[in-house]
Formats: C-alpha cells, structure tokens, sequence
C-alpha cells in the first residue's frame, strides 16, 4: 500500500535546509535528506505528492527540488486541504503558526490520518492543547518532530534509565544548548523529560532577548528568545537550563547526576560518558548496548528517515506514538514558564493557571 503525504511549509525543515546544520550556500537551493521530505523518500510505502506554501517562489523552489508538479504546489494551505486526500500532513512552518494548521488539517476534506508537526509543538500552551484536543476528537495522530527520540541511541538510552534504572535517583541534571529558548532548548528539555518521565512542577528564569536565528534570517518579526532558568520537576530532581550561548560556541550537554551513577551527554562534540557509583566511587563503564556517542552527523541526520518509518508503522497498526503531543507540552510549558517567571519576578507553578496558558511566546 502507498500513503500519500503532503507538507505545509516548504522551507528549510520541509527539504531545503536547516540554518547551523547544513551547508549555508545549499540552504534553499537544493534539497536536504535531513527532512521531512527526505524521511518520506526513504520510506517505502510513502509518497510526498503536494506541497503548500504562501510564499511562490519558495514553492516553486520545492517543487522543483523535491519533484512535486506544478498543479500540486499550493498556494496556502487551505487549497492544499480541500484538493487533496492525503494520509499524512507535515506541518513545517513557524511555531506560531502550528496550532492553526494542525487544526486546519485535522478537520478538512483532507483527512489525515496522521499529522507530523515540527517542534516545538506551538509557542503557546493553550494553542497545543487545542492542537491535541481537535487531533483526539478527529481521531488523528499527532507526531511532534522532537528528532531526538526518533534515535536509536536515545531510545535505548531512555530505557536504560527509565527501566534498567542505570542511574538509580535522579537528583540533579545541568543542560546548556544555544540560544534560543523555544527553538533550541525544545531539544533540550524534551530530552529531559522523556528520559526522566517527568513534568516540571516550578520554574524560575531568566530571558537576555537575544536571537541569532531571527538575526540572520532577516526576520521581519520582532523576537525575544534567548535564556534559561532552573526548574523543580515533579519527581523532585533540579535541572539548570542555559541557552544563552552563541551558536558558534555552543555544545549541547545534560550531565545527571543519580544515586547509583552519573551520566555526561555531550551531543555536538559526541561524548558520552557514564560512570557507575560503586562503594562510593565513580567508576567509568560503557554504557550498555550503546556503541559510540550520539552525533548530529549519524544520528540527528538519520531521526528525519526514523520518524517518517515510525509514521508508516502507526498507519499499518505496527507501533504506537512514542512522540505525542501530550508529551510535547511538558516541554513548552517549561519555556513558557521561563518568559513569565522573568517577566513578573517570581517562580511559576506548573501546570500553568489558565490565563498563563494563554501566553504566546514571540520566537522565529
């Protein structure tokens, strides 16, 4: 059986590139496997046949790269929806933006029975539970693009912890990434809560309103994205979150901290490193069933082709959803967190009150 894909948003998650991760002079020029283009065309039983977008030339960029015809490059969404019978909808535009078209496609014509979102899922919590909401009541299933969890490395990683119990108690976890916050610490701290099983329970931060992205797209948005905090999650462990580090400096690391080990994740420079706490000592070991570091170069790459496979197996009834929408908001309401905590001078409670779910953060 073939699925027929479409995606809204021809840019550079959609096939085209990815600003800091691909080859500067490519982006928007050619096609990029790392994608959900890309993890389509690697999917046996999937074909991307349209592709919607309100910018013309940038679809018709797409098209060209990624071999959709011209009388299947929309312009808006809206014509893509009411034209099409598809079984899956990527949606890869700006985060302000998710929340509307997941529900658009979630209730058109169309009929997806799987919607694939980029993260972070939106950039308000409220947005991305009506996004869950309208996906339950449709019966579609809403896939986060947390790229991370569409690894093997981190999969296995999340067992040893979550069920091998690798590090016993986790007590303490330190992270820093760049900025910025809803861009890049999305990664971060959905790492942090698919490993740990948790939600954040309080969160104090601080936001410095820097963004590079913004900055080197010319972006035509007024953005505040830049920060970090600390954050009291529901099983008692204390995270330290920085994202104010320049892209050309920054490494992505989570360092745990448990009662039975402690763990070193070092994803730009692939370092990984786990020590178990034996009769009082830390004692160096590899980390089971692991071989090698993850790597942006191996792994990340490949996430794109992973999750477009785990997206045919939820539509052959082989798999189930380890990427939901639910599971996303535990990210985002910790960043949103951060902006209120910083803006009025207190520590936030998690789950957000339900104005503060109402709370857009502006960020590319």
């Amino acid at each position: 059986m073939t699925y027929k894909a479409g995606i809204i948003g021809s840019g550079g998650i959609a096939g085209m590139g990815i600003l800091g991760m691909h080859d500067e002079d490519a982006i928007g020029k050619e096609k990029i496997d790392a994608s959900h283009a890309g993890g389509y065309a690697s999917a046996d039983e999937i074909e991307l046949i349209a592709v919607a977008d309100v910018d013309e030339e940038t679809l018709a960029t797409f098209g060209e790269a990624w071999d959709i015809p011209s009388s299947r490059q929309y312009v808006g969404h809206e014509r893509m929806l009411e034209s099409e019978d598809l079984d899956i909808v990527s949606i890869c535009t700006p985060s302000f933006l998710h929340a509307e078209h997941t529900i658009d496609a979630a209730r058109s014509a169309a009929d997806p029975d799987v919607i694939w979102c980029e993260k972070p899922i939106a950039s308000e919590v409220a947005a991305a539970e009506r996004m869950v909401e309208v996906c339950d009541e449709t019966n579609t299933e809403l896939v986060i693009n947390h790229s991370f969890r569409f690894t093997n490395k981190l999969q296995r990683l999340c067992d040893l912890i979550r069920t091998e119990n690798l590090l016993g108690e986790v007590k303490s976890v330190s992270t820093q990434y760049r900025m910025e916050l809803l861009r890049n610490s999305t990664h971060v701290l959905d790492t942090l809560v698919y490993l740990l099983d948790a939600r954040a329970d309080r969160v104090c931060g601080y936001v410095n309103g820097e963004n590079e992205a913004a900055d080197t797209l010319d972006a035509d948005r007024s953005v505040d994205d830049a920060g970090g905090g600390h954050v009291i999650m529901d099983d008692d462990t204390f995270v330290t979150v920085d994202c104010t580090i320049p892209r050309d400096v920054s490494s992505m690391t989570l360092s745990f901290i448990g009662t039975e080990g402690k763990l070193y994740l070092n994803n730009d420079d692939g370092e990984w490193r786990y020590w178990d706490f034996e009769d009082g000592e830390h004692v160096e070991k590899p980390l089971p069933g692991i071989d090698g570091a993850w790597t942006w170069e191996d792994d990340y790459k490949g996430s794109f082709m992973n999750a477009a496979h785990h997206v045919q197996d939820l539509l052959n009834g082989e798999s189930e959803n380890y990427s939901t929408g639910q599971e996303a908001i535990r990210s985002l309401e910790i960043i949103v967190g951060f902006y209120l905590s910083h803006y009025t001078g207190g520590t936030i409670d998690i789950p957000l009150d339900r104005p503060l779910r109402e709370t857009g953060i502006t960020s590319w």
